[in-house]
């Protein structure tokens, strides 16, 4: 069974309470992960914008992983754990929104992660 490593975006989006993204996670076939770090920063990003949602998108949390990773001196210091973390996990998708900091990262592998957005779960 595949892996995918979700970003905080990707939890914050599935807990809004007209979010489409928690159904399509659901029957994808996927064992769905991810960690402490993004779970934080989720819960953080609900508080402020959408304090009624709760964080409830059945995934297992992985140990996080703060070690540098050569070739993301583009990504802010903030995301490196993210791809970290999945690459530690020997996760097979990191599933992002953040088209900002990743999105020159879709489509490409890093340690055997491929980073996607998230509706290109539709096509796996």
């Amino acid at each position: 069974m595949k892996t995918a490593f979700l970003d905080a975006n990707v939890l914050f989006s599935a807990a809004l309470p007209a979010s489409r993204l928690k159904a399509a996670l659901k029957p994808s076939g996927l064992r769905l992960i991810s960690s402490s770090y993004c779970e934080a920063e989720a819960r953080r990003n609900l508080a402020l914008y959408a304090p009624e949602a709760g964080l409830n998108v059945d995934c297992d949390l992985v140990p996080d992983c703060f070690e540098p990773l050569p070739g993301t001196e583009n990504l802010p210091m903030k995301d490196v754990p993210v791809l970290a973390t999945a690459m530690a996990a020997k996760a097979d998708y990191l599933v992002t929104g953040d088209r900002r900091h990743f999105g020159t990262l879709y489509g490409k592998t890093f340690g055997g992660v491929n980073v996607i957005r998230p509706r290109d779960l539709a096509s796996l």
